[in-house]
């Protein structure tokens, strides 16, 4: 990274810092580098240790009133599933979910699926996670990623790329049925298309938060409501 750095023009390095601060999530304006830094700062004393150890003690303390309260937490895995501006990751991998949900054991202590996420890294097999973990998914993020051999990734449509999305959809029905004969009345996963590629009108509209524009993601809803009927099907889910 230093030698590619080294070989930028006062052009290019503008350019890269556009690249990194305008796809920051939490804000719909871009940070400024002063407010960057200052972020990042606030991590310099956290590790792998402090952030997971900061984590289970909010789970240890949240979880009770969530079951109080008939609410089912669902925490989101890093995106992407391996460190960036060495800041640590600690809900990327199987191992990490194991940590989490056993901490404390509740149906409220859940994950949010979000095969994009997850399947960003080529360490992540998104059916095993959705077969794995079934019991404990509260709520769906359904994304697709295509990568490479170096680890990079791009966004793909929602039926195509690496992730085996007729897998994970069938696992993720196939245990929404066992909720329904359970007798649960929340049996139901709430589930979403999660980002969308710009496509017709949106390609000319200003102000879209990266990913979220409106006809993409009512194309990938549609593909995978066509997949899960299939599937429902198919297999009397």
């Amino acid at each position: 990274a230093k030698k590619y750095f080294e070989k930028l023009n006062e052009d290019e390095i503008q350019k890269l810092i556009d690249t990194v601060l305008l796809g920051l999530p939490g804000s719909l304006e871009a940070y400024s580098l002063e407010q960057f830094r200052n972020a990042l700062s606030e991590y310099n004393s956290i590790g792998d240790k402090e952030l997971r150890n900061n984590l289970y003690g909010f789970i240890k303390e949240i979880i009770p009133v969530a079951e109080e309260s008939g609410v089912r937490m669902a925490i989101h895995p890093d995106d992407p599933p391996f460190p960036l501006l060495g800041l640590p990751r600690i809900v990327s991998t199987i191992n990490d979910i194991e940590k989490i949900l056993g901490t404390i054991k509740s149906d409220a202590n859940g994950i949010t699926l979000c095969t994009g996420s997850f399947g960003a890294g080529h360490f992540n097999d998104c059916v095993e996670i959705a077969e794995r973990f079934a019991d404990k998914v509260n709520f769906v993020h359904l994304r697709n990623v295509w990568r490479n051999e170096n680890g990079d990734f791009l966004e793909e449509n929602h039926l195509e790329g690496d992730v085996d999305m007729y897998g994970v959809i069938k696992a993720l029905l196939t245990e929404q049925k066992r909720r329904k004969e359970s007798g649960r009345n929340d049996f139901r996963m709430p589930m979403r298309p999660d980002h969308g590629h710009l496509m017709i009108p949106d390609l000319n509209r200003e102000g879209i938060y990266p990913g979220y524009s409106l006809f993409g993601r009512m194309r990938g809803l549609a593909e995978l409501r066509g997949l899960e009927l299939g599937i429902t099907r198919s297999f009397d889910l």
